[in-house]
């Protein structure tokens, strides 16, 4: 028996399983082996600890176990029905348990893989084994064999796929990307597997001749279009409708190539576009990635002089809270990667990407982050927070016009109010250019538009921090130099300096470095990008370092105070207290200190908590300058009595 099987092995070959294991899995089968429940481990569970059972009676292979939290968890199955014996369809190889007698063919011959006899028995349209493949449950061990079956098939035929061979190998890829399949692909030990056979099907696909009629194979869970295109076509785009979950509900994907890209065709070509419903949800199981691909996933053989395609994705999930990136398949890498795509458009239903197809991104999807961001109470509580700070800032401006004469009369004061001034024009500013860019639709359709609106957004938001700044080192002045070391007119020019002319080089040399690239935006709106040039550095780094220092003067603020109420009767430390308090109150909206909480949000990004605080401080901020700054101020609530 053992020479028989021997001999079986080195003449049906599987490229998945070596002879020895194969022959050593038969002998193993007439050992006498202690009954025990398959899938539990009779070991004792320690943390980190592991174990191995053999599968259950009719199938191939071993499941592993890992112990967690004491109580053991499955983490790799090799589990099998399929093997070189019965994959075919005729009597000699029907599905038998494994380790009973197998008659010897015509093939015995010689040494073959599973794929040479393939394309012996059925070289036509590989149809020979799809009906004991589709037969087959979806077990891990099965999926990996299959997984290995196409990619040998796609590596073996280098020219002549037809139509009849590429529906065959549909059939079968269609078996393993069934949704009811999905979590198993976890358990696959190789958990390149799900890439291989994207990879696979790709390679394939690309060997396909399309003839003058178009291709169209459609399968539950792959869709294969094909069509003959040439210069003088108005355009093209293939549009595919396929379910996604266990119900009737379907999503959409297209591919749009535009008149401009063909006329860079020569004629004739073909174009081949492959729909997956489940593959991203596979890829995600099998490779362990917290990253959901919230649409199909689309796959495109272009000839090489297209360059650019746009895509449109319908969304799986529906969520307006969470965002959405345009993404590629980095076919060497295995991931998903946003340099490959940009996103054009995007509401809750669906997303418009463009993208650039080449050797190593030819699959294209939509990625569904993780955590939720834009929640509608953060909408809220920004957009009535800024009208709120729009107003307080124009009541807070013409205030100070109101009493400018009488309190500013000496040059301590004046120099105060002169920052406390232009702090609330910078922040009016800002806020109003934020809101024009919000209501812009994007860098696609207003480019020009949204550079020229991003750019006064950063300029006006750095001028209100180096203004802070700017207050920040006339306080410092105050207590560690006397003010009249230095003339009016040179004080005042410094905090200009330092509150415009700082500002205004950081903006534009941000735009002169990054645009040139379009590199400036972010693909989804008017704001400075950081996935590709980083440029949104140009502002953070500059308002934390601010923020820094700022916390800095409010500390030697609170010591000056200490200091002074030390040897004071109980009613001067109250007293002092109080102005410790008061300090406090009025330097941390007018210094910028709320925008320090950005500093929690960057930490923790998935904490609503830390987001509304962070809100909440910074679109009343105008408000916060208002009370603090100007009613607050016993000298302007005495000229405003006068008045």
């Amino acid at each position: 028996m053992t020479g028989t099987l021997l001999f079986f092995c080195l003449v049906f070959l599987l490229p998945t399983e070596s002879c020895r294991t194969l022959c050593q899995a038969a002998n193993k089968s007439k050992e006498k082996v202690p009954a025990q429940p398959h899938g539990v481990c009779d070991g004792v569970c320690m943390d980190n600890s592991h174990c191995s059972q053999t599968c259950p009676p009719g199938t191939e292979g071993n499941m592993g176990f890992s112990c967690k939290k004491n109580k053991w968890y499955k983490v790799t199955d090799t589990c099998r029905t399929l093997n070189a014996f019965n994959i075919f369809e005729e009597d000699s190889y029907a599905a038998k348990p494994f380790g009973e007698t197998i008659r010897i063919n015509e093939y015995a011959g010689k040494s073959e893989t599973i794929t040479d006899m393939l394309m012996q028995k059925c070289p036509t349209d590989l149809s020979c084994v799809i009906r004991n493949i589709q037969r087959s449950p979806r077990i891990p061990g099965n999926i990996a064999v299959i997984v290995q079956l196409l990619h040998n098939i796609s590596t073996a035929l280098l020219t002549d796929v037809d139509e009849t061979k590429m529906q065959s190998y549909s059939a079968m890829a269609n078996h393993i990307l069934n949704s009811k399949s999905i979590s198993n692909w976890t358990f696959i030990p190789d958990r390149n597997s799900s890439c291989v056979l994207l990879h696979s099907v790709n390679s394939f696909a690309r060997k396909l001749f399309v003839n003058k009629h178009p291709i169209d194979i459609s399968d539950a869970f792959i869709h294969t279009v094909g069509t003959t295109i040439s210069g003088d076509n108005t355009g093209k785009n293939f549009t595919f409708s396929m379910k996604v979950n266990d119900t009737s509900n379907e999503v959409i994907g297209q591919v749009l190539i535009s008149q401009e890209e063909l006329k860079k065709v020569p004629s004739p070509s073909q174009i081949i576009s492959i729909a997956f419903p489940t593959l991203g949800a596979i890829l995600e199981a099998s490779l362990l990635e917290n990253v959901t691909a919230n649409g199909l996933v689309l796959s495109v053989i272009l000839p090489k002089e297209l360059k650019r395609i746009s895509l449109i994705f319908e969304k799986i999930s529906k969520s307006e809270e969470r965002k959405t990136q345009c993404v590629g398949w980095h076919s060497l890498e295995s991931r998903w990667d946003q340099q490959a795509c940009k996103t054009i458009q995007e509401n809750s239903q669906q997303a418009v990407c463009k993208c650039w197809p080449s050797k190593l991104f030819t699959s294209f999807s939509i990625l569904m982050s993780p955590q939720t961001l834009e929640s509608p109470i953060l909408i809220y509580i920004t957009y009535v927070g800024l009208g709120i700070s729009i107003l307080s800032l124009i009541l807070c401006l013409s205030i100070e016009a109101l009493v400018w004469g009488q309190v500013t009369k000496t040059e301590i004061s004046y120099l105060r109010h002169v920052c406390v001034a232009n702090i609330a024009a910078t922040l009016l500013m800002a806020d109003v250019w934020f809101i024009v860019a919000s209501f812009l639709s994007g860098p696609t359709a207003h480019h020009n538009e949204c550079v020229a609106a991003t750019f006064f957004v950063h300029f006006f938001y750095l001028s209100v921090f180096f203004w802070m700044l700017a207050k920040a080192l006339l306080i410092l002045y105050g207590i560690l130099i006397v003010f009249h070391t230095l003339p009016k007119s040179v004080l005042v020019a410094s905090l200009f300096s330092v509150g415009y002319g700082c500002p205004l080089v950081i903006a534009v040399i941000t735009v002169a470095v990054t645009e040139p690239g379009k590199g400036y935006l972010r693909p989804e709106a008017c704001w400075l990008n950081w996935d590709t040039t980083k440029a949104l550095l140009a502002f953070v780094v500059p308002a934390l370092a601010i923020v820094i220092v700022n916390l800095i003067t409010v500390t030697l603020v609170i010591t000056k105070t200490q200091r002074a109420a030390i040897g004071s009767s109980m009613f001067q430390e109250v007293r002092a207290i109080v102005r410790i308090s008061k300090n406090i109150a009025i330097l941390t909206p007018l210094l910028g200190l709320t925008w320090g909480f950005g500093i929690a949000t960057v930490i923790d990004d998935r904490s609503l908590a830390f987001h509304v605080i962070f809100s909440l401080l910074n679109a009343f901020q105008g408000f916060f300058i208002l009370v603090f700054g100007t009613i607050l101020d016993p000298k302007i609530r005495e000229a405003l009595k006068g008045r």
